[in-house]
Formats: structure tokens, C-alpha cells, sequence
């Protein structure tokens, strides 16, 4: 995008969100999630590297601690590109009724529009295996963040699957639809009770 909402401050990436502009919207809010909760989970790491309670876990710990980095990133890009998503479906929503032309162009747009809450889903679940793993393997002094992060991750996913649901809903390809809310009903069912499982372990123990 021309104006990348990641050159925001935060300050000012909530008040864009708080306004009545189009974008940055749920989605963005999904992505940012999403890495806030990748980025506990290689804080946790970072809190764990070097301690003899935990050296069995150390290589483990330094390949959460990468993919948690690049989950991170692509999450964070994920805001600009979903706001760029939507741009196109903006437009279609503008076209009259009666343009012969406005039902194929809607499609396309919606299926653009799906990309990126998808990829934010997916990374999300992956977010949630992460932060499952650290539940046992990090360093109890920042066992809470697990916590933290896992329903972040959760609440992203969630998040990202209702952007998806709310343009798959207007598709005139069912079967498309139905293919993608397919899979992102495997993901939800998959990864939500998982990253209540990781809150539970944290809670037990927290004591």
C-alpha cells in the first residue's frame, strides 16, 4: 500500500481503526492480534533461553523462537494486505445493480477479499501450536504471557474466520465457498479448544 498502516504509531493505528474509514478494519485488528500473540510466544522463549531447568527444551525453544519471528512479520504484513484486499470489493459494492458486469466483478473481489483473513487464520493456528509447546516448555516466570498470547491467537483466529464467513456468504460460487468454510471449520475446531487447552495449562500452573 501507497500509506502502510505499519509506519502507524499505536496511537495512531487505534485511531484509524476507531474511525469511519473503511480500513483498517477487522481484519487488520485479526493480523495485529495474531502477532502481538506471536511475539509473546518469542518473548517467553527469549525468557527461557539459558536456564539449566529448562536446557532440555533448548532446541526446541530456538525453533518456536524462529517461526514465532516470522509468523510475527507476516502477520504484521498481513494488515496492509488486507486493507488492499478490500479496496477492489469496495469498488465492486459501488457498481450498479443493473451493470450486466457487477456479478463477475463482485466475485473476483470477494475472492480477493478472502485472501488475506485466510492467511491470517492459518498463521494463527500456527501461533496456537506454538504457544501450546512453550505451555510446558517455557520458563514459568512468564507463564502467564503464554496464557496471554494463546487466547490473543484464539481470539485472532476467531477474528479472521468472521471476515471470512461474512464475504464467503455473498459468493455465487457455493462451491467454492463451501470448500473454504470447510477448511476454516477444521482450523476453528482444530486450534480453538487447543489454545484453551494451552490457557488451562498456564492456570494449572499458576496455581
Amino acid at each position: 500500500m501507497e500509506n502502510s498502516f505499519l509506519e502507524h504509531t499505536i496511537p495512531q493505528f487505534a485511531q484509524a481503526l476507531a474511525s469511519k474509514a473503511p480500513v483498517p478494519g477487522g481484519g487488520g485488528a485479526a493480523a495485529l492480534a495474531g502477532a502481538l500473540a506471536s511475539a509473546l510466544s518469542s518473548m517467553v522463549c527469549e525468557l527461557t533461553f539459558g536456564k539449566k531447568r529448562y536446557a532440555q527444551y533448548e532446541e526446541d525453544l530456538r525453533r518456536i523462537a524462529d517461526r514465532a519471528s516470522e509468523l510475527r512479520l507476516e502477520l504484521l504484513c498481513l494488515i496492509d494486505e488486507d486493507a488492499a484486499a478490500f479496496e477492489p470489493l469496495s469498488r465492486a459494492y459501488s457498481i450498479p445493480k443493473d451493470d450486466p458486469e457487477r456479478g463477475e466483478v463482485m466475485e473476483r473481489a470477494l475472492r480477493t477479499a478472502c485472501r488475506p483473513p485466510m492467511g491470517i487464520a492459518k498463521r494463527c493456528c500456527e501461533v496456537v501450536e506454538l504457544l501450546f509447546e512453550l505451555a510446558g516448555k517455557g520458563s514459568a516466570v512468564a507463564v502467564s504471557d503464554v496464557g496471554v498470547g494463546a487466547q490473543l491467537a484464539r481470539a485472532a483466529l476467531l477474528s479472521a474466520g468472521l471476515n471470512l464467513r461474512i464475504n464467503l456468504k455473498s459468493m455465487a460460487d457455493r462451491e467454492y465457498a463451501g470448500a473454504i468454510t470447510g477448511e476454516l471449520d477444521a482450523m476453528e475446531a482444530k486450534y480453538v479448544p487447543m489454545a484453551d487447552e494451552a490457557y488451562a495449562a498456564v492456570r494449572a500452573r499458576i496455581g
